[in-house]
């Protein structure tokens, strides 16, 4: 019932009850209006490898009689995912027209070749209230673009957000597709996927742990967590997974400190050795200094879109100690982009500091820390 009445509009029912407000209370047209003000709605990225499973999960998605109604936007359509799906037609003077087909479930489809922010526009703009977007990526090695566009673009900002990265990967397949190709200079592009993710499904579990007692899914799980510590695995066949744990994971909501917190906490004692600095992995530097937020803000800039000390930084998050501040800060970055936003206050009980997690190739963990320490208070 409830699903159902998220749809409704106040013109759609007759028997939506008025608002009721004391008689004595003065309401301007602002606090009503804010009554009715829905939340964003948290659009998901799906990427993967080709043949890892992404087609199959948005079939499990789109046919699941899960009680959300979810909109899926195919980012391509050059593989045939056997659901009912939106053609797109060029419109007139060479317009793009999208067209959203109704499924059985209450989910949305469509497929969008050109403005992906055209496309969420119209989808926030249709008249029944979505519960989440699902964006399906075809042949997309890094989704890093499509997380800046979600995250900072101002004319979305106030109607979706983006909630989390989901990399769907192929438990038989996927050491392979770690290896380098001798015949090729560019670099594995599995390793920016899974770079990237929040949350990884590590698909057709099936065809590899049939013999083993499961020691070839640990060495996977070691493998991709050498990669991304930070990464939530989820084990799975044929996508068939709990869509709770892939949907409002919050992963860029700044308010959403607790689950951050927990993942540095993981990873406090995070070791790089037996990595090559090549390679893409995860460490973690930590300092119990207050720091000036303005340094900081350099130093990352310089890091992240300078390149400095030849690092290349794919993601980092962390927990900040911020001069004349009361609150724990939040750092999140995805490629050149990134945001520090104040949390919550901190607490009696727990130790100040700043602790910060970096995912990339030729991380240097004894440079990052020297070079973070240049930002404490009265440090020169």
């Amino acid at each position: 019932m409830e699903n159902q009445l998220k749809g409704l509009s106040m013109e759609d029912s007759d028997e939506e009850p008025p608002l009721a407000v004391k008689i004595n209370d003065t309401v301007n047209s602002n606090q009503l209006t804010e009554s009715f003000e829905f939340p964003p709605v948290g659009v998901t990225v799906i990427t993967g490898y080709l043949g890892s499973g992404k087609s199959t999960l948005v079939n499990y998605i789109l046919k699941e009689q899960h009680g959300k109604k979810i909109a899926v936007i195919l980012n391509e359509f050059g593989e045939e995912l056997g659901v009912e799906r939106a053609m797109i037609n060029e419109g007139e003077e060479g317009g793009l027209v999208e067209e959203w087909v109704e499924l059985a479930n209450g989910c949305i489809c469509c497929t969008v070749k050109h403005s992906l922010v055209q496309a969420l526009e119209q989808l926030v703009q249709r008249k029944e209230r979505l519960d989440h977007i699902l964006l399906e990526t075809t042949g997309l090695a890094n989704p890093a673009p499509l997380a800046s566009v979600l995250w900072l673009d101002d004319q979305l900002e106030s109607d979706v957000r983006l909630d989390s990265i989901i990399t769907v990967v192929d438990a038989k397949n996927l050491r392979y597709q770690l290896k380098p190709n001798p015949d090729s200079s560019s670099f594995p592009e599995a390793y920016l996927q899974i770079a990237f993710a929040d949350v990884i499904i590590l698909n057709k579990v099936d065809l590899v742990s049939q013999d083993d007692s499961g020691a070839v899914l640990k060495e996977l799980e070691k493998e991709i967590y050498d990669v991304n510590s930070l990464a939530n695995i989820i084990h799975s066949v044929r996508c068939q997974i709990d869509l709770s744990k892939i949907l409002n994971c919050q992963a860029y909501d700044p308010t959403h400190a607790a689950h951050l917190e927990a993942l540095l906490e993981e990873n406090k004692s995070l070791t790089t050795k037996g990595l090559h600095d090549s390679e893409v992995r995860t460490l973690c530097i930590s300092d119990t200094q207050q720091i000036d937020l303005d340094k900081v803000r350099i130093w990352l800039e310089e890091l992240l879109w300078d390149k400095k000390y030849g690092m290349d930084v794919y993601r980092c998050k962390g927990i900040l100690r911020v001069r004349n501040s009361d609150e724990l800060h939040t750092l999140q970055g995805v490629r050149e982009i990134y945001e520090i936003v104040p949390s919550r206050k901190w607490r009696n009980e727990e130790i100040q500091m700043n602790k910060i997690v970096f995912i990339g190739r030729f991380l240097n963990e004894e440079i990052l820390l020297h070079s973070l320490r240049t930002c404490v208070v009265g440090a020169d």
